[in-house]
């Protein structure tokens, strides 16, 4: 199978073939390593978000990044390692937004409401060709079952729905139950307005979809 040395801007496929084992040269600053590691992930984001996990390549990224490619040697041992790396960024960047709006939540109700608008934050951030949808759920669809970078996108969709489910059962004490059938309920209407947000290319689908769930937590 293709390692990374043989990859090019056109690709390469998703294989877990380790990189060079050449190692950050003795006494390399760790600060260094740091910063080169962080424009790799965001030059990494940038690229699979807008042309695919497949499509991307080697060049482009240490290009994009600025970096030479013992840089992405030092720093990732596979395109999978990569990948996953990526896949985890992404799920920490929306839970940060998730944490922003939970900060202005003053109930229960808008703390359901700051998934939502997380959701539609995410939408509403700047992307090279604009907006896809999902990146988890995009980089899901070219992974095979079973690939670790599945679970990792499986996690995070758990988490969301957990997410709901906690601030249901403080809205609907002692009916732990219909909290968790509600939050099931209200995960599935935020993926299906995510998929066809990420169709049209806007947030309108998922500021909707708040407003559908505002008209459900409205009738508890």
């Amino acid at each position: 199978m293709a390692v990374w040395e043989n990859e090019t801007s056109e690709g390469g496929g998703l294989g877990d073939d380790a990189m060079s084992e050449g190692g950050t040269a003795p006494g390399a600053p760790a600060r260094r390593r740091g910063r080169a590691r962080q424009r790799l992930l965001e030059a990494a984001a940038r690229r699979f978000y807008a042309d695919g996990l497949a499509a991307t390549g080697i060049d482009t990224i240490t290009a994009e990044a600025g970096v030479a490619k013992m840089s992405l040697y030092n720093n990732f041992s596979s395109k999978a390692d990569l990948v996953l790396a990526y896949l985890e960024a992404r799920h920490e960047e929306w839970l940060a937004l998730y944490r922003r709006r939970l900060e202005q939540a003053r109930d229960p109700c808008q703390g359901v409401l700051a998934v939502f608008d997380a959701y539609a934050d995410h939408a509403e951030l700047a992307y090279d060709r604009g907006f896809r949808g999902c990146g988890l759920l995009n980089a899901a669809a070219e992974l095979p079952a079973g690939d670790p970078g599945r679970a990792v996108v499986c996690r995070h969709k758990e988490q969301v729905e957990q997410l709901l489910a906690g601030h249901l059962e403080t809205l609907l004490p002692g009916r732990p139950e219909e909290a968790r059938a509600l939050a099931e309920h209200l995960a599935f209407l935020l993926e299906g307005a995510m998929a066809r947000a990420g169709l049209e290319g806007d947030a309108a689908r998922l500021r909707h979809a708040r407003t559908i769930a505002l008209g459900l937590l409205d009738r508890l």
